[in-house]
């Protein structure tokens, strides 16, 4: 039996959504611990999932291409997290299911060979990067001649993009907010493919910003950890580029939960991807907790949902063979 457990991903944001040197995408991330997939996976007759999840088709979806022909796999769901809140759902289950199979059979796929026979990591690296080694991660993005549009991983094949700055991430305090079932989820699928069309390419002025944040804020803040730094170079993005755009399109409750974070002691915070889970950085489990109590109050009186204190995970998934 093999069990696979991976890390979830904050997704800080796109870098180039304009293409005018001729790359495109590009990203920023963290890999964390929770909420995280964890499965275990033995050799059958046919793919069988066990366990109520709205990531099972994904997970079949990714042992059917996998799989050498005739053979099976029965997987059971353990541990999962929502799908479509920002925390990269969909390609942790991908990969896990993907990364159970390569070794029940011996495949010998890297991580980036499985990602690509999956399908993941056509906009952005940072879920194939996570599950493969965690930590703070850049990525590159892709030539937008081998793209050949602006759009969300979803609706592209082009294969994940190079890895740039990988760095373990300190040991800082992550507070999530993940507001509750009945809140409208991020965009995904047709409607995120409509959001990456009406609002690209971003103005090269906003691209240039985000890029020299990135670079000369929060790279050095990592290295340096400087959460100061790292905590400011965070709150600026949100108010840039496609990140300003995703935020935009939230609901007025995520938007006041950012800015009640930013005021309320936190360093930085910000939205993961589509949202509309939002994250912020202390480095002190005593104020962690302060936010978690402020941003649990503002959810029980708005939108519902659930906060906890993370960190970040600097390994990638785990494969275990039992």
């Amino acid at each position: 039996m093999i069990r696979v457990k991976s890390p979830s991903r904050i997704h800080m944001g796109l870098i180039d959504m304009n293409a005018e040197l001729g790359r495109v995408d590009g990203g920023v991330g963290i890999s964390i611990d929770h909420p995280h997939v964890m499965i275990s996976a033995e050799i059958a007759d046919d793919i069988e999932i066990i366990g109520h999840s709205l990531l099972a088709q994904r997970m079949k979806a990714a042992a059917r291409v996998l799989l050498p022909e005739g053979q099976g796999v029965r997987v059971t769901i353990e541990e999962d997290m929502p799908p479509h809140v920002g925390c990269g759902s969909g390609t942790q289950a991908a990969l896990s299911v993907a990364a159970a199979v390569n070794r029940l059979y011996g495949l010998g796929l890297s991580v980036r060979e499985m990602a690509i026979a999956v399908e993941r990591g056509g906009t952005s690296g940072i879920g194939v990067a996570s599950f493969e080694k965690g930590g703070f991660i850049v990525d590159g993005g892709h030539k937008f001649a081998d793209k050949g549009s602006f759009s969300p991983s979803s609706a592209s094949k082009t294969p994940p993009g190079p890895v740039l700055f990988r760095e373990d991430f300190p040991d800082w305090e992550i507070v999530l907010a993940l507001p509750g079932e009945d809140m409208h989820i991020g965009a995904h699928d047709a409607q995120e493919v409509d959001i990456f069309r009406k609002e690209c390419p971003i103005p090269l002025h906003e691209v240039q910003a985000v890029a020299h944040i990135v670079l000369m804020k929060m790279m050095p803040a990592i290295v340096e950890k400087d959460i100061e730094g790292f905590g400011q170079a965070t709150n600026r993005l949100q108010t840039l580029g496609f990140k300003q755009r995703e935020i935009r399109l939230q609901h007025q409750a995520v938007r006041d939960l950012i800015e009640l974070l930013q005021d309320s002691g936190a360093y930085g915070a910000g939205m993961s991807s589509f949202g509309p889970v939002v994250y912020a950085f202390t480095d002190n489990p005593e104020d962690a907790a302060y936010l978690k109590a402020d941003a649990q109050a503002f959810l029980d009186n708005t939108i519902g949902g659930k906060v906890i204190i993370t960190r970040a995970n600097n390994t990638g998934a785990s494969i275990l063979e039992e």
